[in-house]
């Protein structure tokens, strides 16, 4: 059963899903497929065909057993009528003709000039932050420069899509530069969000801030429920993530035999590695010759900034959506026309994002995890965590 699942960042196709999503063969009769979205109870989904005697043409009829609150306020006529948890009743292919052909095109020298602006913009704000070494210049450093640690791996994310340029060389090299300078494994992490990709949505398969399934909440400890649900815990993860990955599953990033990865993408785990490792020794290395806490100062403290930039992205990719648009959603008004109501129009940001602190306090006292039964599944809230956290 082919089925859509439309992203914040990227909208992708999940035409089938099993354990291991890059490898083996496709089981033709498989057809529980585990969707996530936003709402409190859930269903089942069958798909009825009906061909022509000609063969030639085939009807299909979708029969979706949605999630619904218990209590349903009353809507206009057509929001009744709009399901956001059946298929949309578009093609991908239809939105890739709606987006202008020019943003298709992959220009190096363009790129390579926001990776030299960007490197010179980090140098150049470490230089500042060292000649006037003041206690007042020091935070402005730290929120800028971790930052600007962000915009780098934006950059190396852009060439492990291969929308950095066309030559897959260029994208290796510049991904493992600017990876490797901020401590990300470039092939490990590019390989297993990949998978985050070609799975998204999916319960079990997918890789990035996947639900737990109520058997995995059961079996964390109090402990671990805690720090995962309260601020700012959570946004200190990923580091922690790359090499443990997330409750439920197992292997590192960068661990060759890891079961993130197949045979032949052993060899490029292996490099990833190796540049982590030479990026680490040299940090080591400037501790001692500017000192441990000079060290803090320029890289660790912009370091573990843009750890919490990467959480709280990606965090918000996942989760707090409006109910009747959990999933489904546009990222450019060019295909608005195409995706109809499924388009969702961005939220108007000031200079700093303070309207999303809300909705990442809400989800995280709401989206704990989801059941372990049913093919369209929706966060559930446990009590006794929300409870906890209102007492304190």
């Amino acid at each position: 059963m082919g089925s859509w699942v439309l992203s914040e960042c990227c909208i992708r196709p999940i035409l089938q899903h099993f354990p291991r999503p890059r490898t083996g063969f496709i089981n033709p009769n498989q057809s529980k497929i585990g969707f996530l979205h936003v709402n409190k109870k859930l269903t089942d989904l069958k798909c009825l065909s009906i061909s022509s005697p000609t063969g030639f043409y085939r009807e299909r009829k979708w029969v979706l057993k949605v999630s619904a609150p218990l209590k349903v306020a009353s809507v206009e006529e057509d929001e009744i009528e709009f399901d956001p948890g059946s298929p949309p009743p578009f093609k991908l292919s239809e939105i890739r003709a709606a987006i202008p052909k020019h943003c298709w095109v992959k220009n190096p020298w363009t790129s390579m000039s926001y990776v030299f602006r960007d490197v010179c913009v980090v140098f150049g704000l470490a230089a500042m932050a060292a000649y006037f070494n003041n206690w007042l210049v020091w935070p402005l450093y730290w929120a800028a420069q971790g930052t600007m640690f962000w915009a780098l791996f934006v950059l190396g994310h852009d060439c492990g899509h291969g929308s950095f340029s066309n030559n897959p060389k260029l994208n290796s090299v510049v991904g493992h530069l600017l990876h490797s300078s901020i401590l990300v494994p470039y092939h490990g992490w590019r390989i297993s969000h990949r998978t985050h990709h070609q799975n998204h949505g999916h319960v079990e398969n997918d890789e990035s801030w996947h639900p737990l399934s109520e058997k995995i909440y059961n079996t964390l400890d109090g402990i671990t429920r805690t720090l995962r649900f309260t601020i700012p815990f959570p946004m200190l993860a990923y580091p922690f993530y790359l090499w443990g990955r997330s409750p439920g599953k197992t292997g590192s990033h960068f661990h060759p035999n890891s079961d993130l990865f197949v045979p032949s993408e052993r060899k490029d785990v292996i490099t990833s590695t190796v540049c982590w490792t030479t990026m680490a020794a040299l940090l080591v290395g400037l501790c001692f010759v500017i000192g441990p806490v000079q060290m803090l100062k320029l890289y660790g403290i912009p370091y573990w900034g843009f750890v919490m930039w990467l959480d709280l992205v990606t965090y918000l990719h996942h989760h707090g959506h409006e109910e009747k648009l959990p999933w489904y959603r546009g990222k450019t008004e060019a295909a608005k026309p195409v995706l109809g109501k499924y388009y969702r129009e961005p939220k108007k940001s000031g200079p700093l994002p303070f309207h999303l602190i809300g909705n990442l306090i809400t989800s995280m006292k709401q989206d704990h995890y989801v059941s372990d039964a049913g093919d369209v599944v929706y966060y559930q809230t446990d009590p006794k965590l929300s409870s906890s956290s209102k007492s304190e």
